[in-house]
């Protein structure tokens, strides 16, 4: 495949991940009755339109365009954000926590595949890099809340 081709797929792939996780995480502050809850996800929602946003800036740069503002297709990996609106039903925050636990380390790990293709992603290492260490922070931060709302 080529380069370039190769590099808009799997930065077009990150997109629709990230946001998954946006709309995952908005779905879930609208669910929560927790205003700290709230503000975290609101918070995260947030930070995913930006990863997306540098993210398309990159496949432009490569000659691609991306239009996606909602995620992915159903089947696509990340769809466990999915859970997430089965949890949501629930209302109860240790549900939608461990729902969105999920799916952060379903993006940690497409993060990971596309990572270890250094020589393609050369140009935008650093991006992805910092992308993927605010996704895994985010999931410390989610686990933290999971943990304190089981004592």
């Amino acid at each position: 495949m080529e380069t370039n081709k190769k590099v808009i797929e799997d930065l077009k792939g990150l997109v629709n991940i990230v946001n998954d996780g946006k709309e995952g995480y908005l779905s879930a502050s609208e669910a929560t009755e927790s205003t700290e809850l709230r503000d975290l996800f609101l918070r995260l929602s947030s930070q995913r339109v930006g990863f997306a946003n540098e993210l398309k800036n990159h496949i432009t740069l490569h000659g691609g365009s991306s239009e996606n503002e909602d995620g992915g297709l159903l089947g696509v990996l990340h769809r466990t954000w999915i859970d997430i609106k089965e949890a949501l039903s629930s209302k109860e925050d240790a549900a939608i926590l461990g729902a969105i636990e999920t799916g952060e380390q379903a993006a940690i790990e497409k993060y990971d595949r596309v990572l270890e293709d250094y020589a393609t992603h050369a140009d935008h290492i650093g991006l992805l890099q910092k992308q993927r260490t605010g996704i895994l922070e985010a999931l410390k931060e989610i686990e933290t809340y999971h943990i304190r709302l089981e004592r």
